[in-house]
């Protein structure tokens, strides 16, 4: 486990110093320590390092100062800061001006030694690479982002800055670009990654449910009540809450959260007092709020609320440099998935890649990549196999639908509904946009669909 260049401890307590070095020495590593930045510095510029640790809160040369001139000097070297001062503002700072993390004093022994590694084995989330082993792994809750874009690059470091914190962070970005993984990113860096991680599709959920299934009810507050429900917001103790589609959420409930968010207690359905909750939350969107404020469905003063730490992710074709990164990564993986023996892609086929347009961004392109896959049969992925959709702008979807004599209009309906999903590769929320309806309707009519076809009706 021991680095050839050991690790440079620097904090102005000698306290801290010694407890540190101990700890890290007994997980292996080779350890130094100062007790001032200007020490740090020369002793920096004498020897060699592996990592450094530098107290945000020194006299002299600060652990800001310190960690510019380092990185001025050497901007591989891996810098961690520690601070007694949980400021996000001060975390992004840092982040964006090259440290590799950030840890809030006091923090445990257990929590370093992870951060080190994690930090000494390059695994902050960003990977320039598919994935190294032979499993590659396609489950969701790989919750892996691969990215080599500036701009994603700058958001990952803005997470690893506010997620110890507790704001609540506000994702948006097109469908298919990664909301979702973000959010799993958020959890995996707060100060308790261990704690649960409960999502919830707000667009999914029948009103008449909703509110017990964010807050909980007592056993016997209404029909059907037989016990007692625990609602998202308990069951993520000390976790993440995350809501999807949160513009989807009905205005009785968005006042109701509102309240949850600023007093951190809720009121259980037939409760008879408030329950304290401890939980951070994530909020997804694909659609602006802003525009759903001006249209009177999203509340102004939740919108500001939520709207702490906004993180606005790039669609797939204002990052192309990731294309390849994405499509070898997802190669890989449904290859070993299909015990296909496909190793790469044809130089024709990744110029496809490179001037589509993805509209359903990095979904769209996994999609693509797991079908050409399927149907390939040899070593290399050919432009014959990558079967892209056209530009959904020219997409016609009521022309494709064939009329039959003795349709009812509910047959028409389900027809049309389907055949707009196939043309939009099942992308939901475009499919929405071209039937001029809610991704809210558009759930609950295949979710009566399914029913219809569970009951045989």
């Amino acid at each position: 486990m021991a680095d050839v260049f050991p690790i440079l401890v620097v904090d102005g307590r000698p306290e801290i110093c010694a407890e540190v070095s101990q700890s890290l020495q007994t997980a292996g590593y080779r350890v130094e320590t100062v007790v001032s930045g200007p020490e740090a510095y020369e002793r920096f510029i004498s020897a060699k390092y592996s990592l450094v640790i530098a107290d945000e809160g020194m006299s002299g040369i600060d652990g800001q100062d310190l960690l510019t001139s380092l990185k001025e000097a050497s901007p591989p070297l891996p810098v961690i800061i520690t601070t007694a001062n949980g400021s996000v503002n001060n975390a992004v700072k840092a982040m964006l001006a090259g440290a590799s993390d950030y840890l809030l004093k006091p923090f445990s022994m257990e929590s370093l030694t992870k951060t080190v590694q994690k930090t000494l084995d390059g695994s902050n989330g960003l990977s320039n690479s598919p994935p190294v082993g032979n499993s590659p792994d396609l489950r969701t809750n790989g919750k892996e982002i691969i990215t080599c874009n500036s701009q994603m690059r700058t958001i990952l470091k803005q997470v690893r800055a506010v997620a110890p914190s507790n704001a609540t962070v506000l994702i948006l970005g097109e469908s298919g670009t990664g909301k979702e993984l973000l959010a799993a990113y958020v959890h995996r860096h707060s100060r308790h990654p261990e704690a649960p991680y409960v999502a919830l599709n707000c667009a999914a959920l029948p009103d008449t449910l909703a509110e017990s299934e964010l807050f909980g009810h007592e056993k016997g507050s209404f029909t059907g009540a037989v016990r007692r429900k625990i609602g998202k917001f308990e069951q993520a103790s000390k976790g993440t809450v995350v809501l999807d589609e949160i513009s989807e959420m009905p205005l009785h409930l968005q006042a109701k959260l509102l309240r949850v968010l600023q007093e951190k207690e809720v009121d259980r359905i037939g409760g008879a007092r408030p329950v304290a909750i401890d939980a951070r939350m994530v909020a997804i969107s694909n659609v602006d709020l802003k525009t759903a404020v001006a249209d009177g469905k999203f509340r102004e003063d939740l919108y500001y609320r939520i709207n702490v730490i906004p993180l606005i992710l790039p669609p797939l074709r204002d990052r192309k440099e990731d294309i390849e990164l994405l499509a070898n990564h997802f190669l890989a993986a449904y290859a070993q998935a299909n015990q296909k023996k496909v190793v790469g892609l044809d130089s024709l086929a990744l110029n496809m890649l490179l001037g589509h347009n993805w509209p359903g961004n990095v979904r769209e392109l996994q999609n693509v990549i797991e079908r050409a896959v399927l149907i390939g049969d040899g070593p290399a992925i050919l432009p014959e196999h990558l079967l892209l959709e056209s530009p959904l702008g020219q997409l016609q979807p009521v022309d494709r639908v064939e009329v039959k004599a003795g349709y009812t209009v509910k047959q028409m309906e389900k027809t049309l509904i389907f055949e707009t999903l196939k043309e939009v590769n099942d992308n939901r929320t475009r499919a929405a946009e071209l039937l001029g309806i809610s991704i809210r309707t558009l759930r609950n009519k295949l979710n009566e669909y399914k029913q219809e076809a569970a009951t045989g009706a």
